[in-house]
């Protein structure tokens, strides 16, 4: 008789952190922990309040004991369980039956989970349908992403599996696949039609993408670099081409 799975159990720090993820109610909250001493207002006194209405059991302790566990906690912490990954499906099919165009991200092998959370954050603001990590030799989303996330990465379908599978099944649903790259002869962001249902694909730091998944990918774009450094991080690049197809696709929209 095989055992039953016990839920891992997770601490989040931080205000928008928690404030996010009572918000987006995808994961159980089972304790608010508050520094005592800490201005029980704006974001954390919602936070209060909202844990009330749910019954959610909230604790007053020493501030040193969230200082043991986080430097950025803003007096407040919550123990919840783990991120609640959905399937490459559910991604698509989200997509698939939105009023507009799918648009959807996809991540190979980013490595520094600030940059994943930063670049997570900048998905959630230009309207990302979903997102894809490969799951394995890549960050995934920790309390560190959820936190530089600003709790962004609570409120997005975020599917764990092969980027290379992947995207070969994106592209059955007639989405193109563009992959973000560096080298001079790929084409300039800029002179690439970005107003389509699309997948963005970032690579790693230093690396990029990996050839299977490079070979996937129906275009390649760049971003046009005028300075002396050769290239940008991955959260930085990731969010310059996220809001150019963003902009592309708000600006093509007869409503407005």
């Amino acid at each position: 008789m095989s055992k039953k799975r016990t839920a891992r159990l997770e601490f989040l720090y931080g205000r928008h952190a928690v404030y996010e993820t009572l918000q987006a109610g995808r994961r159980g909250i089972y304790q608010i922990l508050v520094a005592e001493g800490a201005t029980e207002k704006g974001l954390l006194a919602e936070i209060i309040n909202i844990a009330g209405e749910r019954n959610i059991p909230v604790h007053r302790v020493d501030r040193q004991k969230l200082d043991e566990k986080s430097d950025a906690h803003h007096g407040v912490a919550a123990s919840v369980s783990e991120y609640p990954y959905v399937s490459v499906d559910e991604v698509l099919e989200k997509s698939l039956s939105a009023d507009e165009a799918p648009f959807l991200l996809a991540m190979d092998q980013v490595q520094d989970p600030q940059n994943l959370g930063a670049l997570l954050r900048t998905a959630e603001a230009a309207g990302i349908h979903g997102v894809f990590l490969p799951g394995k030799h890549g960050a995934l989303v920790t309390e560190t992403v959820v936190r530089t996330s600003a709790g962004a990465s609570e409120h997005l379908m975020i599917a764990l599996g092969n980027l290379a599978q992947i995207t070969e099944m994106i592209k059955k649903e007639n989405i193109w696949v563009a992959g973000l790259d560096s080298d001079i002869d790929t084409p300039s962001i800029e002179t690439v039609d970005l107003n389509r249902p699309i997948c963005l694909v970032v690579g790693s730091e230093g690396k990029g993408l990996r050839r299977l998944v490079r070979e996937r990918c129906d275009f390649m774009i760049r971003l046009p670099m005028k300075g002396r450094i050769e290239s940008l991080n991955a959260s930085a690049a990731g969010a310059i081409v996220l809001y150019a197809a963003a902009m592309a696709r708000l600006n093509s929209d007869p409503n407005i």
